[in-house]
């Protein structure tokens, strides 16, 4: 397995007198495929961070959530994960369509736990489990190429209070999110939308700035 470290990184690790623990984190903590207990923690999140790289080489980091066990683990090096309906962008999956490079962080902030993951990522919009994720528009496949469990010193201890209610569930209508329902917006969406939008009333981008500051986006 190559290295995770460049010769900026070994040029710190002896400036601040880490080697030997860089090394040993190097050759014997980090690996490339997923071990029976990674799985077991990977398969139970509701919510992980995406890492994606854009065409100049900027990185950028996304929120993912969804059900408690959303993202799956297929084989030893192979994750997926739905896309549901977002902000129109694209962002971080123009970025995985294009450059491929992905890093995944998954926390349990109750315990507290966290495992690192980087990879390759592609887009798939046609797949036999697209039919298991309610409303999903499209799968990302990612292959693991390095993965290993981060120290969780300096994680806070958070307890989950509720599940979102955008998360799509079987049976379940899921609402429009509030930022839908801005007069400013009512051109951008599917009629469809803009009729559910209409019925609950339209608000101006002070009254939705105001929603979104008490959580309620």
């Amino acid at each position: 397995m190559a290295s995770l470290y460049s010769a900026e990184h070994r040029a710190l690790q002896e400036e601040f007198n880490t080697t030997k623990l860089a090394e040993l984190l190097d050759n014997g903590w980090i690996h490339e495929t997923i071990s029976e207990e990674e799985k077991k923690f990977i398969s139970t999140r509701d919510m992980f961070f995406l890492s994606t790289v854009d065409p100049d080489g900027m990185p950028t980091v996304s929120y993912k959530g969804g059900g408690i066990g959303f993202i799956r683990v297929l084989d030893d090096s192979t994750l997926v994960f739905p896309g549901f309906d977002g902000n129109g962008m694209f962002y971080s999956v123009g970025n995985i369509d294009a450059q491929g490079k992905v890093g995944l962080l998954f926390i349990d902030f109750e315990t507290p736990h966290r495992v690192r993951v980087q990879g390759t990522a592609k887009l798939v919009r046609e797949h036999a489990l697209m039919a298991e994720y309610t409303e999903a528009k499209y799968l990302i496949m990612v292959t693991v190429t390095k993965i290993w469990v981060n120290c969780p010193r300096y994680i806070h201890k958070y307890q989950k209070i509720d599940q979102s209610k955008y998360v799509p569930e079987p049976c379940k209508v899921t609402p429009i999110p509030t930022w839908k329902r801005l007069d400013i917006v009512q051109d951008a969406i599917t009629p469809e939308e803009k009729a559910i939008a209409e019925s609950q009333g339209l608000i101006e981008i002070e009254e939705y700035e105001a929603k979104v500051k008490r959580g309620e986006g």
